[in-house]
């Protein structure tokens, strides 16, 4: 992506907001004080930029939806922050904390501005330090960063979104590659500091060219901001505790292992709108087996964390980094003050050395621990496969619904069978000793209201059904 191809940042702020809803916050700089040369390179820059900082802020809408905005200026000095434009974005910050606004930031800097030194360089501090008691808040942070942001704009608030994107082909980075060529002697391996690359290794969320930013933030705050909405979905009573299975637990436990069951995927396909999925930790790490999204479920805002079943295979199991991305779920929606969703649907957590090394039995008991402590709104949903700790880890919840014919166990069956009997060929009768079938998991209750499933459910119908289910209970807990 060349210079030519950048955006201005008013004309990314013309493209994002409304027509006619722009509105400057930003007061006159005053370069005074500064020594005359540097006063020059900064008139210098503004005539070139058209701005008087390398930073615009101000409110305005998206979509009719009320944002404050922080849009960085390559070309003002290449986007560079110096105590003034600090100065203007911790302001801004502020003052939409204070006005309940989400804020939206842009960014594109070579970092902290170097004429100014470690003065400009520690108002990194000051920044995030105004974005975390905002975060505080409950109140949103979205990020797009744009090509390129390198530096003390990447290393503080331009990492510190609850959900970050950025442009195709931008250049994202800590150290800009010329600096790091200078100083090693060799350029920096390519396609590393690329936005695709970044997306694929779980540190932002997606590459979202800038035409396609306004629909993102619209689907968003729909889900942050936006009231709930009536249910839409028909809702099956539940079945009355007590009831005795018409089968063997493994007919079940055989069905939720069957391809064409309904899985999480089906559940946002057929009951949810206005989904936004988010990709990885933010930390570097991404495990596909685990899918977490800023939804609404028959019209309740939520985030969801849902086991996967079709990304788990024996070569792709859940690991530690799956379990992670469930935390980040977590931690949004207790800032963001959103009910959580949990979907469990797992053959089990990755045995392997990697998931030791990986902390995979602490990433168990750090998700259980999580959930226990949790103050917004909780449902998990026993929907298939519920095998092991990695089954756990999702499974505490103010409100625990299960499919009919889900199941919930120690180990598979045919694991519980070679521990007890030797081998595997007793895992239908170790599965209905243990009593694992959502039915008698009811009974002895562990689970708090169970979907009906007829014979004639397709994935689509259980779907809505269980989404249905699920949005009662998310109404209930608003309303108590």
């Amino acid at each position: 992506m060349g210079t030519s191809s950048r955006l201005t940042a008013r004309e990314l702020i013309d493209l994002v907001l409304d027509a006619g809803s722009y509105e400057s916050w930003d007061t006159p700089v005053d370069i005074s004080g500064h020594p005359a040369s540097y006063q020059e390179a900064l008139r210098a820059a503004a005539e070139k930029a058209g701005t008087d900082e390398s930073v615009l802020t101000g409110r305005g809408t998206v979509r009719g939806r009320p944002v404050a905005f922080v849009v960085n200026e390559f070309r003002f000095l290449a986007g560079s922050i110096g105590v003034a434009a600090a100065g203007r974005i911790a302001a801004a910050v502020r003052r939409a904390s204070a006005e309940g606004l989400p804020v939206l930031a842009s960014t594109s800097s070579g970092g902290t501005r170097m004429q100014e030194g470690t003065r400009a360089f520690v108002q990194m501090v000051e920044i995030s330090r105004a974005l975390m008691a905002h975060r505080a808040a409950g109140l949103p942070y979205l990020v797009h960063l744009r090509h390129p942001t390198t530096g003390g704009v990447y290393a503080s608030w331009g990492s510190l979104g609850h959900i970050t994107v950025a442009e195709p082909g931008a250049l994202v980075g800590f150290l800009g590659p010329k600096v790091f060529e200078a100083l090693n002697g060799e350029p920096f391996p390519a396609g590393v500091q690329v936005a695709e690359n970044l997306a694929a290794k779980g540190v932002i969320d997606a590459v979202v060219p800038a035409d396609e930013l306004p629909a993102l933030v619209d689907r968003a705050l729909g889900v942050l901001v936006d009231p709930p909405a009536a249910a839409d979905l028909d809702r099956r009573d539940p079945v009355p505790p007590g009831t005795a299975a018409e089968r063997p637990v493994w007919d079940d436990i055989v069905a939720t292992r069957a391809q064409g069951r309904a899985g999480v995927r089906d559940l946002l396909r057929y009951g949810a709108t206005g989904t936004v999925r988010l990709r990885g930790t933010d930390e570097g790490e991404r495990d596909d087996t685990v899918l977490i999204a800023l939804t609404r479920l028959d019209g309740q805002p939520c985030v969801l964390v849902g086991q996967d079943r079709s990304r788990q295979t024996p070569a792709t199991p859940m690991g530690p980094g799956a379990l992670r991305e469930a935390r980040r779920a977590m931690a949004l929606a207790e800032e963001l003050g959103l009910p959580l969703v949990t979907v469990i649907d797992t053959p089990g957590a990755e045995l392997s050395p990697k998931a030791e090394e990986g902390a995979i039995a602490g990433e168990i008991a750090r998700c259980i621990a999580t959930l226990v402590t949790m103050t917004v709104p909780t449902v998990s949903v026993i929907l298939g496969e519920g095998c092991g700790g990695g089954a756990l880890a999702l499974l505490p919840a103010d409100t625990v619904v299960a499919a009919e014919r889900a199941w919930l166990s120690p180990l598979p069956p045919e694991g519980a069978s070679v521990i007890v009997h030797g081998d595997t060929t007793r895992a239908a009768e170790m599965a209905a000793n243990q009593k694992v079938g959502a039915l008698e998991l009811l009974a002895g209750g562990d689970v708090h209201a169970v979907v009906p499933e007829p014979y004639d459910d397709s994935a689509e119908t259980l779907a809505r059904a269980v989404v249905a289910e699920v949005a009662a209970h998310l109404v209930a807990a608003r309303a108590g």
